[in-house]
């Protein structure tokens, strides 16, 4: 059920640290900040986590600031059967903003209905997912990081690349695919960090290692070098940043790779994520939900989400324990999986009330 009313918007500003920085091609961070955003009607409370970041395609922290004064101003007009609504021109510049409210209204409508957010959103999700371990930047990954990630029951494990000279890296996944235990496979993240010609060079070098997939491997993501790329390795090339500011109704197919690496947050929503995993689906394009890093407010409903698309394919969300802070409890892999809770709602209860 979607509630008739909201009787009260609240927004938090909160500051959590990391435990170590985040490093990629695109630039860094040591801290995550953001908003806490709860929506309330009929005595129940519904969350979403603003946590803009713009080197992955969300606005940026003034402009997301600006949009919550202006949500808060609004009051979300209580009138409308559909909150978000009144307010999706302005929306539509703030993806993290809309995607926080999203995850509000949706956590909010399933706890009212009873059910799990993943129920709302689609009649028979997943009861658990598969998720990759994020270990960071390739120069940093140690055998030890590898062997622990295995211990742990992952399947994949994801390293960034394009921080180092391309011939460096090479021989340094040489040396990782070594190490890795048994049945392991490595999901690289270049972020944009080559040209056509040394994106070539590193797919032709690493074809025979255990390559899960390699996502943004072009500064210049056209789709036809994509394609032709894409042709020259049994592995997925995926597209991920490069595809915000295509609109909401990109065609999957037309992307020049075999699958798509999407952040709720930046595409603005839980609903516009899942339009768009359809409309994968029915092209034959694989797609994998991941986070940007974000509280627990924010990580619970990815979670739910990626359990609502389905699938075999290990989503990118097992980034809890990079935050050494936290809103509340966030969800955590056991086995390189997660359970989504049965409980209405996302599953986010928050530290403070």
């Amino acid at each position: 059920m979607i509630p008739e009313t909201i009787e009260r918007v609240r927004i938090q500003a909160y500051d959590l640290p990391l435990r170590r920085p985040w490093s990629s091609a695109r630039g860094g961070f040591d801290r995550r900040c953001g908003w806490l955003v709860r929506l309330e009607s009929e005595g129940v409370a519904g969350f979403g986590d603003c946590a803009p970041l713009p080197a992955a395609g969300t606005e940026t922290a003034r402009t997301a600031a600006r949009t919550l004064d202006r949500v808060q101003a609004s009051a979300l007009a209580p009138s409308t059967a559909r909150p978000l609504d009144d307010l999706d021109a302005e929306l539509n510049r703030s993806p993290s903003v809309r995607y926080a409210l999203d995850c509000a209204l949706a956590d909010l409508s399933s706890r009212l209905a009873g059910v799990p957010l993943a129920r709302h959103l689609s009649p028979s999700p997943a009861e658990r997912i598969a998720v990759n371990a994020m270990l960071g930047p390739l120069d940093e990954i140690a055998p030890e990081d590898l062997a622990r990630a295995g211990r742990q029951g992952f399947q994949v494990v994801k390293l960034k690349v394009g921080l180092r000279p391309l011939d460096e890296e090479i021989q340094r996944l040489t040396q990782c695919a070594r190490h890795l235990p048994p049945g392991i496979r490595l999901r690289l993240d270049a972020n944009g960090a080559w040209n056509a010609e040394e994106a070539k060079r590193l797919v032709d070098a690493i074809v025979e290692l255990p390559i899960e997939s390699v996502e943004e491997p072009l500064r210049d993501p056209v789709p036809e070098t994509l394609a032709a790329l894409q042709a020259r390795v049994p592995f997925p090339l995926a597209r991920d940043e490069s595809i915000q500011g295509l609109g909401p109704d990109l065609d999957p197919a037309a992307l020049g790779v075999r699958r798509l690496v999407v952040k709720p947050a930046a595409l603005g929503g839980l609903d516009r994520t899942l339009a768009l995993a359809h409309r994968a689906d029915r092209a034959g394009i694989e797609l994998v939900v991941t986070s940007l890093v974000e509280s627990a407010a924010g990580l619970w409903p990815t979670v739910q989400l990626a359990a609502a698309i389905g699938g075999n394919i290990p989503h990118g969300l097992a980034t809890a324990d990079w935050l050494a802070e936290d809103l509340g409890r966030p969800p955590r892999p056991r086995d390189g999986w997660i359970r989504r809770p049965t409980s209405p709602g996302s599953g986010f209860i928050a530290d403070r009330p």
